[in-house]
């Protein structure tokens, strides 16, 4: 039976060593300063990233890979007789999804290439990868592989903490007068994803700890004492408190498995410095 590789893109936020020690497979979209274009975690880490983000005055941008930069992996893989299932960035965000499905149609119609939409971002679908590509290397099949995907995509919880207003409004997510006005009120939008993948204010409260306590109170609701996967996601060097969140996340959850990773450089561009992830799975 052909052996089943696991492909995805650098907005998954996947550390290399993970990604190596899996055989993931990992397509980069672009970030750009000016004229200036890295490959998102390859040519740009995040703590270089950052760095860069705070001194540049202009807009930095993203750009999603191209058609052809997916299937020269799909190719790759296909033709040393692997069975491939590419997860890829919410297709609501950003057109890297549309880019992976156009270079599935560009293969011979022998390859075996199975595109998905993670309709979400960050380690909420890096996770996903992470456990499929698990599932592969113990032998699974695509079949189960993928209902395993699916089934985690509709169990994931999502939140982002921005601590700045500042990128949303860069980006045009936010008017200017908005901005303004949260930032003299210590305002921090809580943003989420929706099940089509897209991403809405969810809540807003005046400070960090207010946020992280309205988040905490919304799951608490939500997943009572099932047990949980949590993993919280940080802006490299911009973000103080991390183990009191993940403290506060475990007196009111039931936390079985607790990680903590970084946000790259595409989904930093849009939120900025200070931000922070949580991403929760129940694990029964």
């Amino acid at each position: 039976m052909a052996s089943v590789v696991l492909v995805t893109d650098s907005t998954a936020d996947i550390p290399l060593e993970t990604r190596n020690k899996l055989g993931i497979s990992m397509v980069p979209l672009k970030v750009n300063f000016g004229d200036d274009s890295y490959l998102d975690s390859i040519t740009l880490q995040p703590a270089q990233f950052y760095e860069k983000l705070i001194a540049f005055d202009g807009l930095a941008t993203t750009s999603q890979p191209s058609p052809a930069d997916f299937y020269e992996v799909y190719k790759k893989l296909t033709d040393e007789g692997h069975v491939v299932i590419s997860i890829q960035l919410s297709g609501a965000l950003s057109g890297t999804y549309q880019s992976a499905t156009i270079a599935k149609s560009m293969l011979d119609e022998g390859a075996d290439v199975t595109v998905i939409d993670s309709k979400s971002a960050s380690y909420g679908y890096g996770h996903i990868v992470v456990a499929a590509a698990q599932m592969a290397k113990a032998g699974a099949s695509r079949d189960d592989i993928v209902a395993e995907v699916h089934r985690l995509r509709s169990e994931l919880r999502l939140y982002f903490l921005v601590d700045t207003l500042e990128y949303l409004r860069k980006g045009g997510r936010i008017g200017k007068a908005s901005a303004v006005l949260g930032s003299l009120l210590n305002i921090k939008p809580i943003l989420s994803v929706d099940n089509e993948g897209t991403v809405y204010s969810f809540d807003k409260a005046r400070g960090q700890k207010r946020a992280m306590a309205r988040i905490v109170e919304v799951l608490k609701a939500d997943l009572k004492d099932r047990p949980i996967n949590l993993t919280i996601a940080v802006t490299p060097g911009h973000v103080s408190g991390v183990s009191e969140v993940v403290e506060l996340v475990k007196q009111h959850l039931n936390v079985q498995i607790s990680h903590e990773t970084e946000i790259g450089p595409v989904i930093g561009t849009h939120t900025g410095p200070g931000t922070i992830g949580l991403f929760i799975f129940p694990v029964d």
